[in-house]
């Protein structure tokens, strides 16, 4: 087992396509700071081309008060939002954890008075399941990395009957953090991320080389995220996932069980 590869998996835009759910908890955690701000109860467009951009939770819910502004700028947010984001924490005069703990509040809220509700605002993402559940006969075992609450993370993976090794939320670290612990370990670390700049930040740390990065097609993408990718980062496309280990991009080039 030591030999074979531990699948580290990112969550959201990996495995699960929660979108509904971030509008609606990001939208009531606003609401619940700053009430009577007009936002609508569907996701404006501008919150999905937001996305690809946000690393964390409380992400959503600044951005979604930013969407209520009339005179919202949102290709310069586009272009510059790493630079923008201290900026926009500041004019709404809120902190991150601040925003986080909103966040968090909603989603318990959620899970104690309406479980059913909430857990219908995500969805696998095609063939996921069936093929997470395939990994045990290839002697390989997988966890969640997720900037994700992890009690969240585990709460939607129970209901879909979903046993990884373990789940790595917020709380444990950042992903290259809790990487570094992993690879203590011994044993071949493959990692599935659809956040090029995740994958990015994994590269430019020297005692991570040995980890193998894979940026998925289906997640969050941002526009240009597949082009001139750096080679230690390799292309996933569904029917590839689907495939034995053996056969996965760059296999050729390791030693798979």
């Amino acid at each position: 087992m030591p030999d074979t590869p531990l699948l580290v998996c990112d969550f959201d835009g990996v495995l699960v396509d929660g979108m509904p759910e971030y509008w609606w908890s990001a939208r009531r955690a606003v609401l619940q700071l700053q009430p009577g701000l007009a936002l609508p109860e569907q996701a404006p467009p501008g919150f999905a081309r937001l996305r690809p951009l946000m690393h964390q939770g409380w992400e959503m819910v600044l951005m979604a008060a930013e969407l209520s502004r009339s005179d919202l700028d949102l290709e310069g947010l586009l272009a510059a939002y790493d630079d923008a984001l201290p900026r926009v924490l500041k004019d709404w005069g809120w902190g991150s954890e601040q925003l986080q703990t909103a966040l968090e509040d909603v989603r318990r809220q959620a899970l104690a008075h309406d479980l059913p509700g909430w857990l219908a605002l995500h969805r696998f993402f095609p063939g996921v399941v069936e093929r997470l559940r395939r990994l045990a006969g290839e002697h390989s075992e997988w966890l969640v990395l997720t900037t994700k609450g992890g009690a969240f993370a585990r709460r939607i993976l129970e209901a879909a009957e979903l046993e990884p090794r373990t789940v790595y939320g917020h709380e444990q670290g950042s992903k290259p953090e809790v990487l570094e612990r992993l690879l203590a370990e011994g044993r071949p670390l493959w990692f599935l991320e659809d956040r090029r700049p995740t994958l990015e930040q994994v590269l430019e740390r020297p005692q991570l080389q040995a980890v193998r990065c894979f940026l998925v097609s289906w997640g969050y993408l941002a526009p240009g995220d597949a082009q001139d990718l750096p080679e230690r980062i390799q292309w996933l496309e569904p029917a590839q996932f689907q495939q034995p280990l053996a056969q996965w991009p760059g296999s050729d080039k390791v030693r798979v069980y």
